[in-house]
């Protein structure tokens, strides 16, 4: 018997609208998905770029019919898959023949196994850190855009948008370069430079907006809903149901790296919160196919302190989560009003997991700690992850003893900025053995 999920939590940043751009063709083969189910109120709704429940207005999410039967039958399956987020076909809203059409066919990062850096942080169990500079635009925003882009094929759009705080703005213009479509994207206007470049470099519109994240995405629905839209697919908009699916490959890739066994502690950055539900999706998805044993888990999510609403709701136990102005170096981290703030704190309750959250001096140093133990160059999302989980190691809420799982969703080469300052060379010497002598440099 097939499996039915019902989503577990992601909302629109641009709350209630529920207009769209375009609407589904009779008949859409996204694969295993079978409808839209609201988060809220659990009404269904047929496939289409909806992104909002008619009835409550909350967030709608895939629900599946998902493959039955021998669980081992269908590991083999994923195993003779490619080595792209396309080998787990069967378990998201795409074709079955997506593997053939032109992608930039993100995921299967590597999950490094980190001793080094395990010993540093005191860390008895296994330590890995989730790799996912290694996507064709080096984040992990690759993910849920190649999704994102089937939903768009599938509704027949033309253009692919977004608001983005950076890495986003890259994935969907070398996503929509690949693919054939136009691209037009929406960045605040002080981005880091790299990601600036990187978003332009692949020949689609880039738009600067006067104003923070939260600014640009007020923007970015208020244009989804005007005739100027038309055809235009948001892909965390109008698409965000499907774009969020691409977030549970994470989950499925490091349950499969593991040897198919679940982590007992994975921490996972929060900008819109999107993310770190979606994971949580994926592992009870893997959980009711039987393709790992059900054991408990616990996810943290690791906020920067100049953005940190969640964490601010979670140690105050609220509920509510309160938008912040941000102010840190992890812009993209800075969402003032992440959208499934909520659904986080549900969550990071419900697993016995925590949110935290570290300041700049913080953040740099974790990622100088990460480059120097393990030879990874984290963005500032990875500083602000590797130093949540210092943190909670230090003050006893994450098990050293256990296996934990930390993301790094990013490159450290689009956020130099960062770490420029206090980063260089040893020593400028003459060009002589004497000098070097001098310097102290023989060893």
């Amino acid at each position: 018997m097939a499996v039915q999920t019902a989503p577990t939590g992601d909302t629109n940043s641009a709350a209630g609208a529920t207009a769209t751009t375009g609407s589904a063709p009779a008949s859409v083969d996204l694969g295993p998905a079978s409808a839209l189910s609201c988060r809220e109120c659990g009404q269904r709704f047929p496939l289409g770029p909806i992104f909002a429940c008619a009835e409550c207005f909350g967030p709608l999410e895939v629900a599946y019919d998902l493959p039955g039967g021998d669980p081992e039958e269908l590991k083999k399956r994923i195993a003779e898959g490619p080595d792209n987020i396309w080998r787990y076909a069967p378990l998201l809203p795409v074709p079955a023949d997506v593997a053939t059409k032109p992608s930039i066919n993100p995921g299967f990062t590597k999950l490094v196994k980190a001793d080094n850096l395990a010993r540093e942080l005191g860390v008895t169990g296994s330590l890995h850190i989730k790799d996912d500079s290694g996507n064709p635009t080096h984040s992990f925003k690759d993910r849920v855009v190649a999704i994102a882009v089937e939903a768009a094929r599938a509704f027949g759009f033309t253009t692919l948008s977004c608001s983005s705080t950076g890495n986003l703005a890259g994935a969907v213009g070398a996503a929509a370069a690949r693919a054939g479509f136009r691209s037009c994207v929406f960045i605040p206007h002080d981005l880091e430079q790299g990601k600036v470049v990187m978003a332009a470099v692949y020949g689609g519109e880039l738009v600067g907006i006067e104003g923070n994240y939260d600014d640009v995405n007020r923007f970015c629905s208020e244009l989804i809903g005007d005739p100027l839209g038309e055809g235009w697919g948001f892909v965390n908009v109008n698409l965000r149901p499907y774009y969020g699916e691409g977030s549970k490959t994470l989950a499925y890739e490091i349950c499969e790296q593991l040897g198919w066994r679940l982590p007992d502690q994975i921490v996972v950055p929060i900008a819109s919160g999107s993310q770190l539900t979606k994971i949580d999706k994926g592992l009870q998805e893997l959980i009711k196919l039987g393709l790992v044993e059900d054991k408990p888990y616990k996810i943290f999510g690791a906020q920067a302190k100049g953005c940190s609403p969640v964490s601010t709701a979670f140690k105050a136990g609220h509920d509510v989560v309160r938008p912040q102005k941000p102010d840190t170096i992890a812009k993209s981290l800075a969402i003032g009003n992440p959208a499934d703030g909520p659904y986080v704190l549900d969550i990071a309750r419900r697993t016995g997991g925590a949110v935290e959250d570290v300041d700049d001096e913080q953040i740099v140093a974790a990622i100088k700690l990460l480059a120097r133990t393990e030879g990874i160059f984290a963005e500032t999302a990875g500083g602000v992850t590797v130093g949540v989980t210092k943190k909670l190691i230090e003050a006893g809420v994450l098990d050293p003893a256990l296996t934990t799982v930390v993301l790094n969703t990013g490159d450290g080469l689009k956020t130099l900025d960062a770490v420029a300052e206090t980063t260089g060379p040893t020593a400028t010497i003459r060009p002589d053995l004497d000098a070097f002598r001098t310097a102290g440099l023989a060893g």
